[in-house]
């Protein structure tokens, strides 16, 4: 199962912000039918078959309204749960239960779907070289879980934030008036950052390899275009030799298309739409009377 490493820090804050959003000024269904000495036991179910990811989450939520909480976490972030699996189980405070539940869910339910979402990619391009990279494209406050999150579905992380490498990108492009390749001679020239250049032909890619370019990213090249790029750098620059450059592509990538990609000889295949467009997964919450 893919390692997504440890849980980054955060999840109290942003766990008790969401809670706080959510309980206003308290949970007045729960206190109008419950007593408050009253317990239950839940199980937190996926209703369909999902990479596990961020259940430290519910365990936060839960706990900030029932401090003796007992939480058991069945399947390890990471790893996949059966339609109908539960992937843990919780015992305590009826009334902290039932108003932490659906913030609970909204987390995991989010974090598992980018897990899956990513599993589902990785299993696209397996037997080719190409690893799935996530982009920048991440909820604000987000980022580092959802990253997590891309780990745990066998996914690899691009920059964290924008001090992690240099991105030579159109719009910088644009502001200096210069080409990908003298653009990467200046960053060089500036910077012992690693650098990566976006470019849009196979001329472009070989004339940013040539100045020094880290990782060449083929932007928007369709499947045969990449293809053609991907032969012409590695003409020059054989892969495994001193100096030559890895080739990423990104832009246009889907699904659908992604194995065309991965044929095409990238070692780098990156996508948002593994954060900003997977589906949540269905999870939910089936509550009993404590035995």
């Amino acid at each position: 199962m893919p390692d997504p490493g440890p849980m980054p820090k955060g999840v109290a804050r942003l766990a008790k912000s969401a809670l706080d959003e959510d309980l206003g000024t308290g949970d007045v269904t729960s206190f109008a039918l419950i007593d408050e000495d009253a317990r239950c036991q839940a199980v937190l179910r996926s209703r369909e078959e999902a990479v596990v990811a961020c259940v430290q989450f519910a365990r936060e939520v839960f706990s900030l309204l029932d401090v003796d909480l007992s939480f058991e976490q069945v399947v390890p972030d990471g790893e996949t749960v059966a339609a109908d699996g539960v992937v843990a189980r919780i015992e305590g405070k009826a009334r902290g239960v039932l108003a932490a539940e659906r913030t609970a869910l909204n987390f995991v339910g989010h974090y598992m779907g980018i897990a899956t979402h990513t599993a589902r990619f990785v299993a696209a391009v397996e037997g080719t070289k190409a690893q799935i990279y996530d982009t920048r494209k991440t909820t604000p406050l987000m980022r580092e879980f959802e990253k997590y999150a891309v780990r745990a579905g066998g996914g690899t992380n691009h920059r964290m934030n924008l001090a992690d490498a240099i991105l030579i990108k159109d719009n910088h492009l644009a502001v200096v008036g210069q080409s990908p390749a003298e653009a990467v001679r200046r960053a060089k020239s500036r910077s012992r950052a690693n650098v990566e250049v976006e470019v849009t032909t196979v001329e472009q890619a070989v004339a940013a390899a040539r100045a020094g370019a880290d990782i060449v990213m083929l932007d928007n090249f369709d499947p045969q275009g990449a293809a053609r790029a991907v032969a012409a750098l590695r003409t020059e620059y054989p892969a495994g030799r001193t100096g030559s450059p890895e080739i990423e592509i990104s832009g246009g990538v889907t699904l659908e298309n992604v194995r065309a990609y991965a044929e095409a000889g990238a070692d780098r295949i990156s996508t948002g739409a593994i954060t900003h467009s997977a589906p949540s997964v269905d999870v939910t919450l089936d509550v009993s009377p404590a035995n």
